[in-house]
């Protein structure tokens, strides 16, 4: 992929930063592969001053050798190599001293909380850095980035000491939309229709890099195959790799989306208690922010209901699919996802995947409304008493007086509204006007991949949406 896609946002907001008449300090950052990197080097390739992006897993002094490395190389000349951060660092102050002639330095340290390596010193010294040195001039641009979110957001964004509300702007660089994804396959030269689109961000979501490694040529299900189930599959290591750049202690994270995995509408505080067996504090807290901060869990308090009765949910699809079909598994080798088709087990994930796709493209929903411009809350829902078990794939909460109430159906061919299912429609309305005591008016909403059968029942439904609208 050799062109930013869907980051205008992020490109907007970084040439804002650039053009600042003070220094500034950004945190940048968000889950592995989601495309920080790329979008720095796309923005200031041919206007970095300084760049380096340190060594996982890597000691002080391999981190120090490297950092030499880049500083010799950059600026075509030899340095000492500094046995501790405070000195390197002040190298590097030194030689952007001596050029004064830019008249914008940016510098950009990739993967930053690897740095931070135990009794380092590094953030003592980097605080020493921008606090004595960077903070004072008018003309450095410093840029932190890190697949490690909670590191970013604990030692740099929330910093309690030499750091504290010192960064001042934070980027957050979020999954691409599904059509975002479908022009990235486009750039590939990639020939598919939306309904395949679809079924690749059910399984990869909206990561850039994921949708890089997709073949030309290659049928949906073979790409799955290639990406996945194979012993040298680009993706089948990819779960461990990610939480284990993310999060350190990952084991722990890993137990939770195991846990929020299993439950497809999402779990409240006490419920993850329950299925956890870990008690309520700081250490359960911490854990589910991070998680959130990743984008990998949601949580949603529906209008009409408490803090305590908050829902979390496993957001990530790439997770999703792992836990659904790869984790505990060895390689189910070549074919395995055709063999799937159509099984009970493949069917509820797309069903519960498409539901996904809706919720996270839910801008794109409300274009093709015509309701965009109108205040929206937008959330899951489930019976708090279990009355008759229902649960709303979707509501759209509206402030002109109307509720969406959502069903989302994922299939090969248009939908049938039975006689049954039309009854389930109604009750889940009445169940939700009765529960949540609203007064606004409330609109069946059908979303399906390829719209409903227009028949005698078709009429509980007051609008439809297809799978064309998520584009």
């Amino acid at each position: 992929m050799n062109q930013l896609i869907g980051r205008n946002e992020y490109v907007e907001e970084l040439e804002d930063i650039y053009s600042s008449d003070k220094s500034e300090f950004v945190a940048v950052y968000g889950r592995r592969r989601i495309g920080k990197t790329f979008l720095i080097d796309r923005v200031f390739g041919g206007r970095m001053t300084f760049s380096i992006t340190a060594l996982a897993n890597a000691p002080t002094k391999n981190q120090l050798l490297n950092f030499n490395i880049e500083m010799s190389r950059q600026f075509m000349r030899d340095f000492p190599l500094a046995d501790n951060w405070l000195t390197a660092l002040n190298q590097l102050i030194g030689q952007l001293e001596t050029m004064d002639d830019v008249q914008k330095k940016v510098i950009f340290i990739d993967e930053m909380p690897w740095m931070d390596t135990p009794k380092s010193d590094f953030l003592s010294s980097f605080e020493h850095f921008w606090n004595g040195w960077a903070s004072k001039r008018n003309d450095i641009m410093l840029i932190a980035c890190g697949s490690a979110t909670s590191w970013i957001v604990s030692k740099l964004i929330n910093n309690k000491g030499g750091l504290h509300n010192r960064v001042t702007r934070r980027i957050r660089v979020m999954p691409l939309s599904v059509a975002d994804c479908g022009q990235i396959l486009v750039q590939k030269g990639i020939t598919c229709e939306k309904y395949d689109i679809i079924s690749y961000y059910m399984a990869l979501g909206g990561v850039p890099f994921y949708w890089t490694l997709l073949k030309k040529g290659l049928s949906v299900s073979q790409n799955i195959d290639y990406l996945f189930f194979n012993e040298v599959s680009p993706l089948k290591d990819e779960f461990h790799l990610m939480y284990s750049s993310l999060f350190s202690n990952h084991q722990k994270y890993i137990k939770m989306v195991e846990v929020l995995g299993s439950k497809s509408k999402g779990l409240t505080r006490q419920e993850i208690i329950g299925a956890t067996k870990q008690n309520s504090g700081g250490a359960l807290t911490e854990i589910l922010n991070n998680l959130q901060l990743c984008g990998l869990v949601g949580k949603t308090i529906p209008p009409h209901s408490s803090v305590k009765n908050a829902l979390y949910k496993l957001d990530d699809f790439y997770t999703l699919f792992y836990l659904r079909f790869l984790h505990d598994k060895g390689a189910a080798g070549s074919g395995a996802w055709s063999k799937m088709a159509k099984t009970p087990k493949l069917n509820t994930w797309a069903g519960l995947a498409f539901e996904q796709v809706c919720i996270h493209n839910s801008a794109q929903i409300l274009e093709k409304m015509k309701i965009a411009g109108i205040e929206t809350n937008i959330y899951q829902w489930r019976s708090r008493k279990n009355l008759g078990g229902a649960q709303i794939d979707m509501v759209i909460d509206r402030a002109d007086n109307v509720v969406n109430i959502c069903e989302i159906k994922f299939s090969t061919e248009k939908f049938v509204i039975t006689a049954d299912y039309a009854d389930k429609i109604r009750n889940k309305v009445a169940i939700f006007r009765q529960e949540t005591g609203t007064k606004k008016t409330i609109f069946v909403t059908m979303i399906t991949t390829y719209g409903i059968v227009e028949n005698q029942y078709a009429g509980v439904v007051q609008n439809q949406l297809t799978a064309e609208d998520l584009f």
